[in-house]
C-alpha cells in the first residue's frame, strides 16, 4: 500500500532534472564547484570596490535578463545569468522544453498556470514550494473499496 505523503516520483524526477540542466556551475579558472545559487553567492565574494555586481538587459526576446557578477576565490570573475530566456544553447533548449513539460503536467494535476510557473522558478533557484510538495501521485485506477 502505498503512503499517502509519497510525493509523485514523476514530478520529483523532473525537478532534478531541471535543477540539472542550471547548476552545478564551475568556474573555469580553477575548477571550483557550485551546487545552486545559494552556493554560488556563498563561496564567492563581492565585487571590488563596492560594485553591486549586478547588470541588467534584455535579451533577444525582449525580456529582462539579469546577470549577477561575483569573484571566485581564485579571482576570476564570474557570472551567472537568472533568465533562462536567452540561452539557445542545447543545455538551454533541453532545460526550456523540461520546463513547459512540468509545467503542462502541474496543470493537468489541477495547479494553475500562474501557480505552476511560480513554484518552478522557486525550485529552480533553490527555494523550497510547499505546494509542489503536495502534488501527489496519479491514481494508479485501484481503490481501496475494491
Amino acid at each position: 500500500m502505498a503512503s499517502s505523503t509519497a510525493f509523485d516520483p514523476d514530478l520529483i524526477r523532473g525537478l532534478e532534472a531541471l535543477a540539472a540542466t542550471t547548476f552545478p556551475k564551475r568556474c573555469r579558472c580553477c575548477g571550483r564547484s557550485f551546487t545552486d545559487v545559494a552556493d554560488y553567492v556563498a563561496q564567492t565574494d563581492a565585487m571590488p570596490n563596492g560594485a553591486q555586481g549586478l547588470k541588467q538587459s534584455l535579451g533577444e526576446d525582449g525580456h529582462v535578463v539579469v546577470d549577477l557578477f561575483r569573484n571566485c576565490p581564485c579571482g576570476s570573475t564570474l557570472m551567472d545569468s537568472f533568465s533562462d530566456r536567452r540561452d539557445t544553447s542545447a543545455q538551454g533548449e533541453a532545460r526550456r522544453l523540461r520546463f513547459n513539460e512540468l509545467m503542462a503536467y502541474l496543470q493537468s494535476r489541477g495547479l494553475a498556470a500562474e501557480v505552476a510557473r511560480h513554484e518552478l522558478l522557486e525550485v529552480m533557484h533553490g527555494r523550497p514550494s510547499p505546494i509542489l510538495t503536495q502534488i501527489r501521485p496519479p491514481a494508479t485506477g485501484k481503490t481501496k473499496h475494491a
